[in-house]
């Protein structure tokens, strides 16, 4: 069996004004009616060959009904595990890994972060039908996306020996985000994926890695489980427990020691993914995916343009005009309106860093505010 796990933890600061703290982009639907979310989980429909388990739900608790009306909305029945603090995408994993042996069963798992996009679902499935298979044997499977641009935002994978039939590869090594200077070596040299953030494995098989790489993580996450308790669908977990577990990633924890090689780790494949992948990191990005006019212009809501080239233009509560701008980013809200030049978009973070200092509600919620 599969089982779908969903991570969705982050908030999405750099898609500011639409993404907010209490609201972050995975639960907005930045792409078609879908959420991100929403979308995420039903990439996974249909998946032949592979008998498919109930999606599982990693996130804040602060985004618990919201989550569940999402899938309620959606007809799927699924498991939402709430983390009463936020640590990092390993703990998160692991108390998955958990929840899915509970009944004894030892299932692959698909790992999902819920804020990225794929424009192409059956590529997609079709290279987790191959994981499948390799995860079944005790491999940890992650997925790469072959660059196009020497990208700092994202972490790489450097391309081992080739690991059975159909293109997967052995992983030399995980290297984090690395300087432009560094991004264009790796870019030059052809070797290297960009790390996607999707990984599968049997659910046993990641326990162990935690146990040889991380035994303090799992220890906690044991514990944490252990005092949990659930309420319909919501799964939660002891609070000081989980509270007292170290914060770290699935790459720093368990893939880069997988990497470095080692006895009592599992085999670590990397399978190339080229299925119109985007982590929707910024405002540039979106702008990437979204579809556009013959002058690259990408207009939703009320928006008028006029000899405009390569802008996106969002409005929600009243008219935006744009007149004579190129390479720009206008998106307008009820409370706030954001102007930035794409190549600047990463930067957003500045604002919503200041708006936090400064205790001002507009980094943290719309004027709109979803409740129970």
């Amino acid at each position: 069996m599969l089982i779908p796990v969903v991570l969705s933890g982050g908030s999405g600061t750099r898609l500011w004004p639409l993404s907010r703290e209490k609201y972050p982009k995975q639960l907005l639907p930045l792409i078609g009616d879908d959420s991100l979310l929403q979308a995420t989980v039903r990439r996974v429909e249909g998946l032949a060959g592979v008998e498919l388990g109930a999606p599982m739900v990693v996130c804040n608790e602060e985004y618990r009904f919201v989550i569940a009306e999402q899938l309620r909305l959606m007809g799927r029945e699924g498991a939402i595990l709430l983390e009463p603090v936020g640590r990092n995408t390993a703990p998160a994993l692991t108390l998955a890994a958990l929840a899915a042996m509970r009944d004894g069963n030892d299932p692959i798992l698909l790992v999902m972060p819920s804020d990225h996009v794929i424009t192409d679902t059956p590529a997609f499935q079709s290279v987790v039908r191959q994981g499948a298979a390799l995860a079944e044997a005790g491999a940890v499977v992650t997925f790469g996306i072959a660059p196009d641009a020497p990208e700092t935002g994202y972490g790489y994978i450097q391309l081992g020996k080739p690991f059975g039939d159909g293109g997967a590869r052995g992983i030399a090594r995980f290297v984090e985000k690395p300087d432009l200077a560094t991004a264009q070596a790796y870019l030059d040299d052809g070797s290297y994926l960009w790390n996607s953030g999707l990984f599968m494995m049997r659910a046993s098989v990641w326990l162990a890695a935690m146990a040889v790489c991380r035994a303090d993580i799992l220890a906690a996450c044991r514990a944490a489980s252990e005092q949990g308790t659930s309420d319909g669908v919501f799964l939660r977990v002891g609070k000081e427990a989980f509270a007292a577990c170290p914060s770290d990633s699935i790459d720093y924890a368990v893939m880069e020691r997988i990497a470095a090689g080692g006895g009592a780790l599992p085999a670590g494949v990397v399978i190339p993914l080229a299925a119109g992948w985007s982590d929707v990191g910024a405002w540039d990005a979106l702008w990437e995916v979204l579809p556009k006019d013959g002058a690259g212009n990408v207009a939703q809501g009320d928006v008028l343009l006029s000899d405009c080239r390569n802008t996106l233009a969002m409005a929600h509560s009243r008219l935006v005009a744009c007149v004579g701008v190129e390479d720009m980013i206008v998106v307008e809200t009820p409370d706030a309106i954001l102007v930035a030049h794409k190549s600047r978009t990463q930067d957003v973070k500045k604002i919503v860093d200041r708006l936090k200092r400064e205790g001002r509600a507009e980094g943290q919620l719309q004027r709109k505010v979803f409740r129970p």
